[in-house]
């Protein structure tokens, strides 16, 4: 209860106490919880009331009035207005320690496991040596500024406002050229800016893509438009792009939608390959991807190969093991495994995906693969009841191990159903949602599983999100 009703437009004296799903800091006045954007662990902080609700309230920082010792000052002069980095003011090893906090609470409050099994099977998360210029993948809304010019960034918090940067500090360096290029288009050629508002407007985003390992870039303008020819004086765009050291694929994305999916179905190369290609190393061992505009790859390829070795190491291979993987993308954890099991069965909802799963295999020499197109909690059901008949199967039915990777929404009911019918003696699961991993792993634990081990990876630096890689074992 509190001695008071905060209402809108109060000053207060808050201290931060924790960080909320948003990068929020939290503190408490009169036993009500506030939400402060831009506090971090540590700050005392004068706080301007915005919006109260029964249980808690929203406030924003009038001044620090007594900084904390993990405050740091952001590398990005747009740290306040942007939503990508929420916690960049806050010192990197803290960062960590949250992030720990956060996989380790979540599996006790959500999962309902208890705070000495935790202890026992939680390794420390791996961190970055340097948490900068990591992503792989970035996609810049298009926009224009007051007085009609082109502009692109990111958007604000928690709105559709752009801010204009083109140099962000998680992106690659190259990036800003590859910006201030298609900008330098958009003005000469009177090229419009795409509208939310109208859905008048021709360039809604700009999507570039890098090769971590082979240097190579792929830039993706995706327009409002039916036709890949409505992008006008493609010469000189290409002119523009093509002697960017590195410059490997231009293409056209086609996406008349009007709602905040960013990428249409239909790509059209205008110039060079239609997709580049990346190498992972895990375990002294290099696979090579290709990618194209529409796959999923992992944005921090540096991470990445922490987070598939620990997926590969809690998977237990011999080279005798069959190996489910679900939500396979273009096949990185698969062929992975494929490396140290007998067969590797693959199962992805978007087709550009399997197939460049497909030729990923053939390009790496892994024969020990096949791929599905499907939903995870689709493919698996309708294949286990076609084969349950079929003794040959026996294999496939029953695996070895089963590895997740789901989207940050968590497994389906009718995939973890079908997970423990098929009774795999080994569950990877690797998420990008420490909270719907909990949900799932007290399923699969409630239906004859036990937790082994588990493990954060920082794959986004200074965002409130983390990856988490966990091995569950059939309890006998």
């Amino acid at each position: 209860m509190t001695d008071k009703n905060l209402t809108k437009n109060d000053l207060v004296t808050v201290d931060i106490a924790d960080i909320g799903a948003d990068g929020e800091g939290i503190g408490k006045v009169d036993g009500l919880p506030l939400f402060i954007k831009d506090a971090v662990i540590g700050d005392r902080v004068e706080a301007r009331v915005t919006k109260t609700k029964k249980h808690y309230g929203y406030a924003r920082v009038e001044r620090v009035i007594e900084p904390s010792p993990f405050r740091v000052q952001p590398a990005c002069g747009f740290h306040r207005q942007c939503g990508g980095c929420q916690i960049q003011a806050f010192d990197y090893e803290k960062q960590l320690e949250f992030k720990q906090n956060k996989v380790r609470n979540h599996l006790i409050r959500i999962g309902g496991f208890g705070e000495h099994v935790v202890e026992q099977i939680m390794e420390p998360i791996l961190g970055m040596e340097d948490p900068w210029h990591y992503r792989n993948k970035a996609q810049y809304p298009v926009g224009t500024d007051k007085e009609g010019n082109p502009i692109t960034g990111f958007y604000a918090g928690r709105t559709h406002s752009i801010i204009a940067n083109t140099d962000c500090r998680l992106g690659r360096v190259e990036n800003q050229e590859i910006l201030e290029a298609v900008l330098d288009y958009m003005k000469v050629n009177h090229v419009s800016a795409y509208q939310e508002e109208t859905g008048i407007g021709l360039i809604r985003h700009i999507l570039i893509r890098t090769g971590f390992a082979s240097g190579q870039i792929m830039v993706c303008l995706i327009i409002n438009a039916d036709k890949f020819e409505s992008l006008p004086d493609q010469e000189y765009l290409l002119e523009k792009l093509k002697n960017i050291p590195g410059m490997t694929s231009v293409s056209v994305n086609l996406n008349t939608r009007r709602d905040n999916v960013i990428m249409g179905d239909q790509v059209h190369t205008i110039w060079g390959s239609s997709t580049i290609s990346d190498t992972l190393h895990i375990y002294g061992r290099g696979l090579t991807f290709k990618i194209s505009p529409l796959s999923f790859y992992q944005v921090n390829p540096l991470q990445t190969e922490k987070l598939y070795s620990l997926a590969v190491e809690y998977a237990g291979l011999t080279g005798r093991e069959t190996v489910w993987d679900l939500y396979c993308g273009i096949g990185t954890i698969s062929l992975f495994m494929a490396t140290a099991a007998r067969q590797v069965y693959g199962v992805e909802i978007i087709p550009q995906a399997i197939e460049d799963a497909r030729e990923n295999a053939r390009i790496n020499g892994l024969h020990n693969t096949t791929f599905f197109v499907g939903k995870a909690e689709e493919v698996l059901p309708a294949f286990y009841e076609r084969q349950s008949g079929n003794k040959e199967q026996v294999d496939m039915l029953h695996p070895d191990v089963i590895v997740v990777d789901p989207p940050r929404k968590g497994c389906d009911t009718a995939c973890l159903d079908t997970m423990l019918k098929m009774a795999p003696e080994r569950i990877v699961y690797v998420s990008c949602d420490s909270a719907t991993l909990a949900r799932d792993l007290k399923i699969l634990c409630e239906g004859g599983y036990e937790l082994k081990r588990v493990r954060p990876v920082d794959q986004f630096p200074h965002t409130v999100h983390v990856e988490t890689v966990c091995l569950l074992k059939r309890d006998e």
